[in-house]
Parts: C-alpha cells; sequence; structure tokens
C-alpha cells in the first residue's frame, strides 16, 4: 500500500495555522453573551461559561487543517512491477542413456550417478535465469521433448526432476537431438537463441548426424554449446538385473563394477564451432557446475523493469472532517454556546 499528496505544495499552507491561532488569540476570544453594560455581566457572570471561544477558535483550526489537507489530494495506491524477458530462448538437450548410470560424479562427497549431479547443476542455472525461456530435451536412441519454452521455472523444473534413465530406447542421438532444438528455435525472433547439449558418449543413433545438425542451426544463427560429461577409461558402473533394476548388496548399496567410457569430444567441439559457441569438458561435478557458470554469464542481457501504480483519491475524507469541524462550531454556537442578543 502506497500513500503520497499528488499536490503537496499545499502542505504549506499548514505553517499558516499557528500564525492564524496566534493573531486571533491576541485579538481576543469571540464573546460567548455581549451586553450593553459592563454591569450586566457581572450580575450574571456566576451563571455563564467564560471559554467557549477557545473551542470555537480549536474547531476553526481542525477544520483547516483538513481542509488544506484535502486540497493536497491525499492518494492511495499499489504499485506493481512488470519485468520484461531477456530476449534469450535456451533448450537445454540432456542424455539420458544408459552409460548416465556411471557413478564419477560426486555431491556432498557422496558418489553419485551423472545424470543426478547434471540435474542438480541444471536446476540451479535454471533458477539463476529467471527471465528466460527455456526448454528441455531429452534424448536416448531418440530426442523428446519434456519442456517446451517457458517463463514457467516451475513447472520446468518439476519435469526436469522427472528424467529418469531408461525412460526412452537407449542408443545416443546426439544429431537428432540438436535438430529438434533447432525446430523449437528457428521461428523465434528473440536477440539470442541457444542450445546447451550436454552427452557422455557418441552419436550412434537417429538420421541426422551432429555436423549437419550443426550446420542448420548456424543458418538459423542458433548458437550451440556442448558438454562432454563424464571421465574417460574405466569408471564405476550399476549392476543392472534382467529387468534393468539396479543390483544392490544385502546392506542396500549399490553394487559397482568397472566399464570403459568415453566421449566423442572431436565431433562435439566441431559442432560448438559450427554454431558459434564452446565446447566444455566435465569430469566431475564443480566443473559441471563452473561449465553452466560460465555460460549463463556469457549469455547475459539488460532486463527492462516497468513499474506500475493506481491510485485511489482520498481528499473526501479530510474535505468530509473539514465540514464536520465547521458543523460542529455552528452547531455548539446555536445550542449550547448560543450568544444572547
Amino acid at each position: 500500500m502506497i500513500f503520497r499528496f499528488h499536490s503537496p505544495e499545499f502542505l504549506w499552507l499548514l505553517l499558516l495555522i499557528p500564525l492564524v491561532t496566534l493573531l486571533r488569540g491576541r485579538s481576543g476570544q469571540s464573546a460567548a453573551l455581549q451586553f450593553s453594560a459592563i454591569s450586566l455581566a457581572s450580575q450574571i457572570a456566576a451563571l455563564v461559561r467564560r471559554k467557549p471561544g477557545r473551542i470555537y477558535l480549536t474547531l476553526r483550526a481542525f477544520a483547516l487543517l483538513f481542509l488544506i489537507l484535502a486540497l493536497a489530494r491525499p492518494q492511495l495506491g499499489q504499485g506493481t512491477s512488470e519485468i520484461q524477458a531477456s530476449g534469450i530462448d535456451i533448450v537445454l538437450a540432456v542424455d539420458l542413456s544408459s552409460s548416465m548410470w556411471a557413478h564419477d560424479f560426486a555431491i556432498e562427497r557422496k558418489p553419485t550417478d551423472r545424470l543426478t549431479a547434471v540435474k542438480t547443476v541444471m536446476e540451479d542455472f535454471i533458477e539463476k535465469r529467471p527471465n528466460d525461456r527455456i526448454g528441455i530435451i531429452a534424448f536416448a536412441g531418440q530426442p523428446y521433448l519434456i519442456s517446451p519454452l517457458t517463463l514457467n521455472h516451475g513447472w520446468l523444473r518439476r519435469n526436469l526432476e522427472r528424467l529418469q534413465i531408461g525412460l526412452i530406447e537407449d542408443g545416443t542421438a546426439i544429431g537428432t537431438a540438436i535438430g529438434m532444438a533447432v525446430n523449437r528455435l528457428r521461428a523465434l525472433t528473440s536477440k539470442s537463441r541457444i542450445v546447451i547439449l550436454l552427452t557422455d558418449g557418441a552419436n550412434n543413433s537417429g538420421e541426422l548426424t551432429p555436423i549437419a545438425a550443426a550446420e542448420a542451426a548456424a543458418a538459423y544463427k542458433i548458437k550451440i554449446y556442448t558438454i562432454g560429461a563424464g571421465r574417460e577409461g574405466m569408471v564405476p558402473f550399476p549392476r543392472l538385473d534382467r529387468n534393468g533394476n539396479l543390483l544392490r548388496d544385502r546392506r542396500g548399496k549399490l553394487v559397482l563394477v568397472q566399464a570403459p567410457s568415453s566421449v566423442d569430444v572431436e565431433t562435439l567441439k566441431r559442432v560448438s564451432e559450427i554454431a558459434q559457441a564452446r565446447f566444455f569438458r566435465a569430469t566431475d561435478t564443480q566443473s559441471l557446475q563452473e561449465i553452466y557458470q560460465e555460460i549463463d554469464q556469457l549469455e547475459k542481457t539488460d532486463v527492462t523493469m516497468i513499474y506500475h501504480s493506481t491510485f485511489t483519491e482520498i481528499y473526501t475524507w479530510p474535505a468530509i472532517a473539514a465540514l464536520a469541524f465547521l458543523a460542529l462550531e455552528q452547531l455548539l454556537a446555536n445550542t449550547r454556546y448560543r450568544r444572547l442578543p
């Protein structure tokens, strides 16, 4: 709630109130009774009230006070802030292939799979960019749209949390995932359109190659930041049963075995070069966080805040109060403090 005076210059008139009161006091207070001779007043002095003049003066001072406040036009209102979108549209493409089960990342010093670490870092990235439209594409053997571009980041994070390995047929369709992201961005007229693609493998599925997809992105002036996640060589993987469920020992801990892991770094670098962006390598959670922070700084633009306010005039309240004091003065003057002719 906001309070203000539309014409505060009238408040300077408040300085006249003590001056008028002082001058009125020096000239004498209004007589409650008028007599043709002093001797008559002395005979009935004990029967009349002596200070109605002070009451009249006080009432008139309050009436003048509220009249000045009414002239200043007090207002009550509410203000709202509207933030314009930054003009950056972002598609986050994340790998959901089975290789993302590798436990070579850690959260709070506890080993965790790659996808869990990626989701944690991506959630923080989304939270830091409230004015961007962001969408999510998940891919393995085929890409799937998880969320269209939206400013509703609460809903976006809920969909991100639902991502699980095994939801999509296995494989790594990097080129097709880029193609879907380009289709989502190509018709938009935003200041900047970018794709942030994270994978821990090499393209082995889909009909579109990563290089061809990158060339299409470059034609539409869409940037592609690529992130190669995970260590190469032998890394710990959880064992799965026949149904694809994680195996645990008697103490409830995951059964981990060493398995080979590799990332097609050269292709990812080439994709980013063609699409006028950069390639990053993330081998642990900290480096992954630093990468998303760096991208966050690279893709910044000014945001305009527009302030709207709506005010309601309440000058009638002090105006009514002024009239009430004047009416009370007249009421007393014609009743209790009525002057005798």
